[in-house]
C-alpha cells in the first residue's frame, strides 16, 4: 500500500490509461451503434421494397399481418441454396455483404489502434523508468569512484525520484565525510608536528644539560641548578601529555561528565591550592570576593580548567601584581570572572589565544599553549562558555555556566 501510494508516476500513467480507454471504449460504442444503424437501415429498406411487393400482388393482406409476420417465428423455410445463398452464413442482402468486410477491418484498425496506444503509454511510462534506473546506476558508478560532486534534482514523490533523493543524501553524506577526513588528516600532520615541536625543545634541552654533567670538575651548585632545570624540562614534557591525553579523550568523546551541585567556594579552594606554587614564586597576590553560590558541574574537570586560567594570568603576570576573581549570579548563569594585571594581549593574538598550540609573542618560555585550549573544552562541555576582553592593563576571562 506504501509503495503504491508514493509511486506517483505509476498512478498517473494508470489514470491516463484509464481515462484514454473510457475514451476508446466510448468512440468503440458510437462506431459500433454507427454501424448497426447503417445495417439496420439497410434491412429495414429492403424489407419495405418486399412489403410493398407483396401488397401490390395480394391487396387484401393487411399491414398488420405483414407486422405479424415479420416479427412471429416461423418454420416454412425458403431454399436459397439454388441462388448461392446460405441463410444460416450469408446474408441475404447484398449490400450488407459487401458491407461487413469493411466493418471488420474497421473494428479490427480500431482494436488494433487502441491496443497500440494503451501498449506505447506502458512502453513510454518504462522507458522513462529504465532510464531512471540507468541514471542511478551510473550516478553510483560515480560515487564508487570517490566522485560526489554530482546532483539529483527531482521534485517527484515516485519511488525511484524517493530512491534518487536518498541516493543524494548519502552523497551529501560521504562528501561531507570525504572533506572531514582530509581535514582530520591535515589537523593529525599539524598537531603531529606542533606536537613533535613542543617535545622537541625540552627534550633537546636536556640532552645538552646532561652533556654538561659530564663535566666531572663541575660545581656542585651548578649542577644543583642544571638538576633543577632538567626538572622542570621534564615536568613541562609531562604536563603536555597528560593534557594531551586529556584533549584527545574528548577528542573521540571519551570522557563522560559527572554533573553535582558545587559550591563555588570549594572548587575555588582547590584551583588556588594547585597554583599556590608558581604565586608564591611571582609574590602575586589573588583576590577574591566573598560571594558564593552552587554550580552544576563536573567538579574534578572545573578544577582542571579553572586552574589552566589561573595559571595562565600567573604566568602572564608581572611580579607583585595582584590577581582578581569574582563570582556573581542570576536566573541564566553563575559567572567567573578572572582579572589579572599582566600585560595583555595584541589584537592580533586575541581571536586564537584558545586554539591548540598557539603561542602569542608574549608567551612564558615554558608554555606550550595547550592549557586554555583544554580550558575551553572543558568549560563547553560543561556547558558553559569563557571569553576574554584585554587591554594593555591587563586581560580578563569571561566564564558563564548556565543554569
Amino acid at each position: 500500500m506504501k509503495s503504491m501510494k508514493n509511486n506517483v508516476k505509476l498512478k498517473a500513467c494508470l489514470f491516463k490509461i484509464l481515462i484514454l480507454t473510457i475514451i476508446l471504449l466510448s468512440i468503440f460504442v458510437i462506431l459500433n451503434i454507427s454501424e448497426y444503424n447503417y445495417l439496420r437501415n439497410n434491412t429495414n429498406e429492403k424489407v419495405l421494397e418486399v412489403l410493398s411487393i407483396v401488397k401490390e400482388k395480394y391487396p387484401d393482406i393487411t399491414d398488420e399481418e405483414l407486422l405479424n409476420i415479420l416479427n412471429t417465428k416461423s418454420n416454412h423455410q425458403i431454399n436459397l441454396n439454388k441462388y448461392g445463398i446460405d441463410i444460416t452464413k450469408d446474408d441475404i442482402s447484398i449490400t450488407n455483404s459487401k458491407a461487413y468486410p469493411y466493418i471488420l477491418v474497421l473494428n479490427s484498425l480500431y482494436l488494433f489502434l487502441s491496443i497500440a496506444i494503451v501498449l506505447f503509454l506502458f512502453l513510454q511510462y518504462n522507458k522513462n523508468k529504465n532510464k531512471e534506473l540507468k541514471d542511478i546506476t551510473n550516478y553510483l558508478e560515480e560515487i564508487n569512484n570517490q566522485n560526489y560532486s554530482l546532483k539529483m534534482d527531482s521534485l517527484s514523490e515516485d519511488e525511484l525520484s524517493i530512491l534518487k533523493n536518498e541516493l543524494y543524501k548519502v552523497t551529501v553524506s560521504l562528501k561531507e565525510n570525504a572533506l572531514n577526513s582530509e581535514l582530520d588528516k591535515l589537523n593529525l600532520k599539524e598537531s603531529l608536528e606542533d606536537i613533535s615541536h613542543q617535545l622537541k625543545t625540552p627534550l633537546t634541552s636536556i640532552l645538552i644539560i646532561l652533556d654538561n654533567l659530564n663535566d666531572e670538575d663541575m660545581d656542585g651548585k651548578i649542577k644543583k641548578d642544571f638538576l633543577h632545570d632538567i626538572k622542570r624540562e621534564v615536568m613541562n614534557v609531562n604536563f603536555l601529555i597528560q593534557n594531551l591525553l586529556k584533549l584527545s579523550k574528548f577528542d573521540v568523546n571519551a570522557i563522560t561528565f559527572k554533573k553535582e551541585d558545587v559550591k563555588w567556594s570549594k572548587i575555588l579552594k582547590e584551583v588556588i591550592k594547585n597554583v599556590d606554587y608558581l604565586s608564591d614564586l611571582k609574590n602575586i597576590t589573588i583576590v577574591k570576593d566573598n560571594n558564593d553560590g552552587i554550580i552544576n558541574c563536573d567538579y574534578n574537570w572545573e578544577i582542571e580548567a579553572l586552574t589552566n586560567i589561573l595559571k595562565n594570568s600567573l604566568e602572564h603576570s608581572k611580579e607583585n601584581k595582584k590577581i582578581y576573581i569574582n563570582f556573581s549570579s542570576n536566573k541564566i548563569y553563575n559567572l567567573v570572572t578572572i582579572k589579572d594585571e599582566g600585560k595583555g594581549i595584541s589584537k592580533k593574538d586575541l581571536p586564537h589565544i584558545f586554539e591548540r598550540f598557539y603561542q602569542s609573542n608574549k608567551a612564558s618560555k615554558d608554555s606550550v599553549g595547550i592549557g586554555l585550549s583544554l580550558a575551553k573544552t572543558i568549560i563547553e562541555k560543561d556547558n558553559g562558555s569563557i571569553s576574554v576582553e584585554a587591554s594593555n592593563k591587563g586581560t580578563t576571562f569571561i566564564i558563564k555556566y548556565y543554569k
